[in-house]
């Protein structure tokens, strides 16, 4: 990724608009006024008078500077009516009398929104700066590499000067695998911030811990209908917690295993990438949105598929695929992506999101976000095995379909190795677990 930094230290933004302000040679219009007019009343005829030019000025300096030279400008200003009212002798006539005030007044007001406009705009540096910290703190970047996997992700919202909505993503490490959430909240913006921190601090707080994969779906589950219920009634907005939910897929990537555990909540099937093709990892049995599991009795079905050394995966929320050109199609994600199979995780996030940026026919008015995940060799480790003796499309393992892509079914949690359940406290090893064959199916 290209993960921007979120924070940005106030005086680091200061000094950027300082110095993005116009340098000395913007002093030269007021002072050429301030100069010139003077000057040229002096040689004009009687019933020509230019004095009441000079308040450009202080008007000009004010637009592009801080009160002081404001002042000094305006100031200087009204020296220079002085003086041009003193060559023509009419110094305290009514004429040069009112403009003499109308000067000075406007000076200090030019002064004083100076003054109000830079305090304004202190406070909005500092409001900017505790809302990048607090953005940081719910969504935070994505490390490059965790485990045997590197990362690269992007994310875009879709409201103006902010960088969190109602799209989310983290990544976790357990002991032996790592585990990844992207999901996307019911709406978008700034409005959905609060159920992106429940979601995030759920996954946070449990992801990595040793329960099985569908136990932890089933916590984040509970964990977001109790906070989007609560959150519900402390706003007085009790009316809507049953259509407030998340969608979500949650993957677990074993260390030593060239798998990948997925569980889909209502989410867009990641993409599996390889050899100049894109496979929609759709599992047989997809599960509701998180905040939704209360509606139905039913147990979370991880499905297994291969994740070679090499493999990418590529997850991604509905503001990538639902990006529409100018004729209302949406945006041809497995096709794109399958044409950039061999780029690295950063690289390939970044074409992709210069091309939906091409592709769409105006801004993106959807939240977007994106992760991609290669798994890479891990040198020196004996447990590794060579991608050669995982083939990706083995007719004759045991476990495979004919595709060669392996689904488990059961509420058991990840397996160690083809065919043999982790053992589990609760789970006597090789007990319930219920492997069932299903055909991939490609987007």
């Amino acid at each position: 990724m290209t993960a921007a930094t979120i924070t940005t230290p106030l005086g680091q933004i200061l000094r950027s608009w300082r110095r993005s302000a116009p340098g000395p040679l913007w002093l030269v219009v007021p002072l050429v006024l301030i100069v010139a007019i003077p000057v040229a009343d002096h040689f004009l005829p009687p019933d020509i008078h230019l004095a009441h030019l000079l308040i450009v000025a202080p008007a000009v300096t004010s637009v592009v500077a801080g009160p002081r030279l404001t002042a000094l400008i305006g100031g200087l200003a009204v020296a220079s009516l002085i003086v041009a009212g003193a060559e023509r002798g009419v110094l305290t006539t009514e004429n040069v009398l009112v403009e003499f005030g109308s000067l000075a007044a406007l000076s200090a007001l030019l002064v004083i929104f100076s003054l109000l406009r830079d305090r304004l705009w202190l406070e909005l540096l500092r409001a900017r700066s505790v809302s990048d910290a607090t953005q940081s703190v719910v969504l935070r970047p994505l490390p490059d590499r965790a485990g045997p996997v590197s990362i690269a992700s992007e994310y875009r919202s879709a409201e103006a000067d902010t960088r969190i909505g109602g799209d989310l993503y983290a990544v976790a490490r357990a002991s032996d695998s790592t585990r990844l959430v992207i999901g996307d909240v019911r709406g978008k913006g700034l409005s959905s911030i609060s159920d992106t921190a429940i979601m995030l601090g759920a996954f946070r707080a449990a992801a990595h811990r040793q329960s099985p994969l569908p136990e932890l779906v089933a916590y984040l589950e509970g964990a977001v209908r109790w906070g989007l219920a609560e959150f519900s009634e402390s706003s007085g907005s009790e009316a809507d917690v049953g259509e407030r939910f998340v969608t979500a897929v949650v993957v677990d990537i074993p260390d030593n295993e060239p798998v990948v555990h997925v569980i889909n909540c209502g989410h867009p099937p990641p993409l599996l990438l390889r050899n100049a093709t894109a496979t929609a990892l759709n599992v047989p049995a997809p599960a509701l949105p998180l905040g939704l599991g209360g509606l139905v009795d039913d147990s979370y079905v991880q499905a297994t598929f291969p994740f070679a050394y090499g493999d990418r995966l590529l997850l991604y929320t509905d503001g990538v695929s639902e990006t529409r050109d100018g004729q209302g199609t949406f945006y041809p994600l497995a096709e794109r992506a399958a044409a950039w199979t061999d780029q690295a995780p950063g690289p390939l996030v970044q074409k992709i999101t210069a091309d939906l940026k091409a592709y769409a026919a105006g801004p993106l008015n959807d939240d977007m976000a994106m992760i991609v995940v290669q798994r890479d060799e891990t040198p020196g480790s004996p447990s590794t095995p060579p991608r050669q003796q995982v083939p990706h499309h083995d007719r004759h393992h045991p476990d495979a379909a004919a595709d060669g892509v392996m689904h488990s079914v059961g509420d058991r949690g990840p397996t160690h190795g083809p065919g043999r359940p982790h053992p589990h406290p609760s789970h006597p090893a090789g007990a319930g677990n219920n492997w069932r064959l299903a055909p991939k199916t490609a987007e």
